[in-house]
């Protein structure tokens, strides 16, 4: 009688899996945020020396034109792009903007103003300032969810596009002179930042508080 018991078929002979491929090691990608707060701190420093009055020889006013240029506009630029890659907005938005206030404001004082009389040049350099004072005013309000340092730094900075609109539009010396100083302390700020973060990638610790 035929057993009722079916017999297995015989096992396929087991194939080894494929060794994984090694994956290629991920490329570390520097943080670009010092090298754009110190392009911006530096070029806004030295400007701020004139809009303050702590330098009256305009002739050396020059000298803010390539620092605009190839500093705070260029190198600043390549900063934001650099934070894009990162996937981080804040960082892209601040960086190109503001590389590309300094990269305009040079054109725009090499190019435009010799072609305007002294009235019309500062209502246009006023107006200007305001668009710029308006994009600082809400990058300040996204910036309340940073560290302390980052929002003294744009808060002074919206204070420094203001004050400097209004002296231009006012014509009054003495708003500009106190826009330059804002300058200056807000170059401070973008300055002690971007040490701050230098110093812990290389010192691996904090060095100086954020808050």
């Amino acid at each position: 009688m035929p057993s009722s018991t079916l017999t297995p078929a015989p096992a396929a002979p087991a194939v080894a899996a494929p060794a994984p491929a090694s994956a290629a090691p991920a490329v570390k990608v520097a943080n670009p945020g010092p090298l754009g707060l110190a392009a911006f701190a530096l070029t806004t420093f030295v400007l701020s020396l004139f809009n303050s009055g702590l330098i009256s020889n305009a002739a050396l006013s020059a000298v803010v034109l390539p620092l605009a240029l190839f500093y705070g506009g260029l190198a600043q630029f390549a900063a934001g792009l650099l934070e894009f890659r990162r996937g981080n907005t804040f960082g892209t938005t601040a960086f190109v903007s503001y590389g590309a206030f300094w990269m305009s404001f040079a054109a725009y004082v090499k190019f435009v103003v010799p072609t305007l009389p002294a009235d019309q040049a500062h209502v246009a350099t006023g107006w200007f300032l305001v668009g710029w004072f308006i994009f600082t005013a809400y990058m300040s309000i996204a910036a309340m969810k940073l560290d302390v340092a980052h929002r003294v730094l744009f808060v002074s900075l919206a204070l420094t596009f203001l004050f400097l609109a209004l002296g231009d539009l006012a014509q009054s010396i003495a708003l500009g002179h106190t826009g330059g100083f804002l300058g200056l302390f807000t170059a401070g700020v973008a300055w002690y930042i971007s040490f701050a973060v230098v110093a812990k990638e290389t010192w691996g610790r904090d060095v100086a508080p954020l808050g």
